[in-house]
């Protein structure tokens, strides 16, 4: 049987305004240790502020209503996440959860060198940590993520979309979390960079034995790599499987038209073809 990391019960989550949208309704996942766990669904259904909700990091007016999260610690700790506050839960951001978030660029501080904003992680949880120590880690996490640690002098705008995004799960681990959030990770990427960094997060979970939640509208991606997939619509956990079972199998409506929204590489060619248009194209 597999040994859960962190557990979200009956969560709703609900943005304050006039009149209040019910973000996310009653929603219940499981990650067990070590796993992929996909979260499919379109644009505005509710993936991020799950996510932020999970890792306590919501703002106003959004408000977390009902529920309960616990993360199961591997030294046999249970800790209520939706309970911590102040220093406690300063200590456990970051150090158990981290994230990474959509945008790398907005991530990062544009004025700061990637060491500075690296070493802030150590300065803020690893206080006793001297500056050759802080460095030495610094240029193993680069290294980690296939960045040459030269880079450690740069600033955000020097870099490329795929090496900032490298730079933040490079962030990310630097405290050797157990459970690491991923939202939409490859956005705005282009397809050979996005397939660099999806081989370089399997790569890094099978070597450190960490957690993903993986967040993206792209199901049939996440068939490929996760290990189960929930589909949200709404608001609301619709589906919940094996990637097998989604691939082969969906029970939602709504899985099914995901899975199909994807052309195939094999079927036949759409009217847009058939038209002429791409024959006119090519001559």
């Amino acid at each position: 049987m597999s040994e859960a990391v962190l557990t979200a019960v009956d969560v709703s989550i609900e943005y304050e305004v006039d009149p209040p949208v019910r973000a996310v309704r009653n929603v219940s996942l499981t990650l067990n240790r070590g796993e992929i766990l996909g979260l499919a669904g379109e644009s505005g259904c509710g993936k991020t502020t799950l996510a932020y909700g999970m890792n306590r990091l919501l703002k106003a007016p959004a408000v977390m209503t009902s529920g309960s999260i616990v993360f199961h610690d591997r030294s046999g700790v249970d800790v209520d996440v939706v309970g911590l506050d102040g220093e406690g839960l300063r200590a456990f951001r970051w150090d158990k959860i981290s994230m990474v978030f959509q945008g790398a660029m907005n991530s990062l501080n544009p004025v700061i060198s990637v060491r500075a904003q690296i070493f802030d992680i150590f300065d803020t949880h690893r206080a006793g940590m001297s500056r050759k120590e802080k460095q030495v880690r610094a240029e193993e996490l680069l290294t980690l993520v296939g960045v040459d640690p030269a880079r450690l002098s740069s600033f955000p705008h020097e870099l490329s979309g795929g090496m900032r995004q490298r730079m933040m799960i490079a962030m990310a681990l630097a405290l050797d979390p157990q459970v690491m959030i991923m939202d939409e990770p490859t956005t705005a990427l282009d397809v050979v960079v996005q397939r660099g960094i999806i081989r370089e997060i399997m790569r890094l979970r099978e070597r450190l034995g960490f957690a993903v939640i993986f967040i993206t509208h792209d199901l049939p991606m996440l068939i490929e790599i996760s290990d189960r997939i929930a589909v949200m619509l709404q608001g609301e956990i619709v589906e919940q499987g094996t990637a097998e079972e989604i691939y082969r199998s969906p029970q939602h409506e709504y899985t099914k038209r995901l899975l199909s929204s994807f052309p195939s590489l094999t079927g036949e060619r759409g009217d847009f073809v058939r038209t002429g248009i791409t024959q006119e194209a090519t001559r």
